[in-house]
């Protein structure tokens, strides 16, 4: 089984680049959705991230609000790590335990959509790596747009994050979306089919 780490910094399109790696068939394990589940109301990281930031980071249902967390830590090094250092070992073991039930399956190739997997020094756990990337103020424009962000809001999560270039150097495949979804759809096919061929690739070789 091909293991693949799916990486990119926030704003580059890789949450659409893994959908159309899944609308092919692909098994996908999203940390963004296990990290989701790792904080749901009465788990352990639930309970310490409370005991941290107190009840001002809590919704009216009482679970965690992931933006108001999300513009407390990410203006602050020391407490960005300190959340990572509380969910990221759940989220962990959650994608262990699935990447055992896909080998357990027979699947070929597993992607892996992991948003901080250089920073984590996790690159070292995945066959090949695929970055997605566009320049900075494209990614910048996207998360006012789309997300709807405050500029100096999604600043802080850009900078927060290790340079985009230093990331190409130790990725196995690039995948740029900075033009179309057309084009950005002929090149997750290229990248694709790259993939399948190395996951035919027997071991050792």
């Amino acid at each position: 089984m091909l293991l693949v780490g799916l990486t990119g910094n926030i704003g580059s399109g890789k949450s659409t680049v893994a959908q159309l790696l899944s609308e092919r068939g692909v098994t996908i394990i999203d940390a963004d959705v296990l990290s989701r589940r790792a904080v749901e109301v009465g788990t352990p990281a639930y309970r310490a991230i409370a005991e941290r930031w107190g009840t001002s980071i809590l919704g009216a249902d009482g679970g965690i609000d992931r933006g108001e967390l999300r513009r407390i830590v990410f203006s602050d090094p020391v407490q960005l790590e300190q959340l990572n250092s509380i969910v990221h070992p759940e989220v962990e073991s959650m994608r262990a335990a699935l990447v055992e039930q896909s080998r357990a399956r027979g699947d070929r190739v597993v992607v892996c959509d992991v948003p901080l997997l250089f920073e984590r020094r996790m690159a070292e756990s995945f066959d090949r790596i695929v970055l997605v990337d566009a320049p900075r103020p494209v990614r910048l424009e996207r998360l006012v747009r789309e997300r709807g962000l405050r500029e100096t809001e999604a600043m802080d999560m850009i900078v927060a994050q290790m340079p985009a270039e230093l990331k190409r150097a130790r990725a196995d495949h690039v995948i740029d979306n900075d033009g179309t979804l057309t084009q950005l759809d002929t090149r997750v096919s290229e990248v694709w089919d790259e993939l399948t061929r190395e996951a035919e690739v027997p071991a050792g070789r």
